[in-house]
């Protein structure tokens, strides 16, 4: 339970955060309300969670909890719970409440590292950037997320960057323990780092680790779309051994001459290429003044990518990221932008 916890609190810090903003509020909740399904949650399920919550509340905060406090937070907790219940009510007339996904390949590319290939059973919509739950017979109700690693296809497949973490049960089962033929269950698509259609702007993608997956995904995207828009790919690792999908990063490259993929290496002093954290390697590389850019890996790569472009003078609004489930899943047992579980 200490992980579900971990999530419920990650939820409210994102509730909270977004009060300012109904219409990113509403469609947070509306998306959570929908992975929700999978775990079986139902209309008479989230009364129960509220009480739980305002007793919560009420004990902790002692002689500071007020009835006004308390009449503020039922009527907040009830506006939530109806936008998710809705969300989910709606979503069940259309969609299931995961997919049923086969292993069509298992590429094993390092001891705790593997690139899996799926094919759901009926079509799972997505956009370029997103991520899914996944669930194994292995572990069953424990899901985990995972970026897809490709922008939607007419064949369906979908291919996850999956690294097994120490302690990690079904990032250790995906790696390990799974094979070509074997089945999972894939919750519904989720996350917002994604393209704006209407963009136009070249793009900056700065990826540490299996962050690479949502960021080649949208590097695909942007080639499908036919429009002409330049993209620096920069992907940071340790070493070169850990570039464990450069052979597939250049043959995109190769195809799309305004594609260009910079590995940046921080444990190789005499490498060809640039060195040290990806964050110190921006300003070496290029101007970056007109770029939107999006940025996904562990979350203090994150935060210190993000913090570097700032100080370059990129606006925060031209910074796109899913920084707050990258916090999420870097919680001990947990994934990351999101080095997933």
């Amino acid at each position: 339970m200490d992980l579900q916890r971990d999530r419920l609190f990650h939820a409210l810090t994102r509730i909270v955060w977004s009060l300012d903003s109904p219409e990113t509020l509403s469609a947070y909740l509306g998306q959570l309300g929908r992975d929700h399904r999978k775990f079986g949650v139902l209309r008479e399920h989230y009364p129960a969670v509220g009480d739980a919550l305002i007793a919560t509340l009420r004990r902790f905060a002692a002689d500071e909890w007020t009835p006004e406090a308390e009449a503020a937070w039922r009527e907040a907790y009830r506006t939530a719970a109806a936008i998710m219940v809705d969300s989910a009510e709606q979503d069940a007339a259309q969609s299931p409440p995961w997919w049923v996904a086969e292993v069509v390949e298992h590429d094993r590319r390092a001891p705790d590292l593997a690139v899996i290939t799926l094919r759901t059973a009926q079509p799972l919509p997505y956009r370029a950037g997103q991520y899914v739950t996944v669930q194994t017979a292995r572990w069953p109700r424990v899901w985990r997320p995972y970026s897809i690693a490709n922008a939607p296809r007419s064949d369906g497949l979908l291919r996850l960057h999956v690294r097994a973490v120490p302690g990690g049960w079904v990032s250790g089962a995906l790696v390990r323990h799974t094979r070509q033929g074997d089945t999972v269950s894939l919750g519904p698509a989720m996350g917002t780092m994604t393209l704006d259609p209407d963009g136009d702007r070249d793009l900056l993608l700065v990826a540490g680790g299996t962050g690479l997956s949502p960021l080649k995904a949208i590097a695909e995207q942007v080639i499908m779309a036919g429009r002409r828009r330049d993209v620096h790919l920069v992907v940071g690792a340790r070493t070169e051994r850990d570039l464990y999908d450069l052979p597939d990063l250049r043959l995109l490259e190769s195809s799309y001459p305004s594609l260009r993929v910079v590995p940046v290496l921080s444990d190789e002093p005499d490498s060809d290429g640039p060195r040290g954290p990806v964050s110190d390697a921006l300003e070496r590389l290029h101007d970056w003044d007109g770029h939107d850019a999006y940025v996904s890996g562990p979350a203090d790569m994150i935060r210190r990518t993000v913090g570097e472009l700032q100080r370059l003078g990129m606006p925060l609004e031209r910074v796109h990221h899913d920084l707050l489930e990258a916090d999420k899943l870097a919680v001990p047992s947990v994934p990351a932008s999101p080095s997933r579980l």
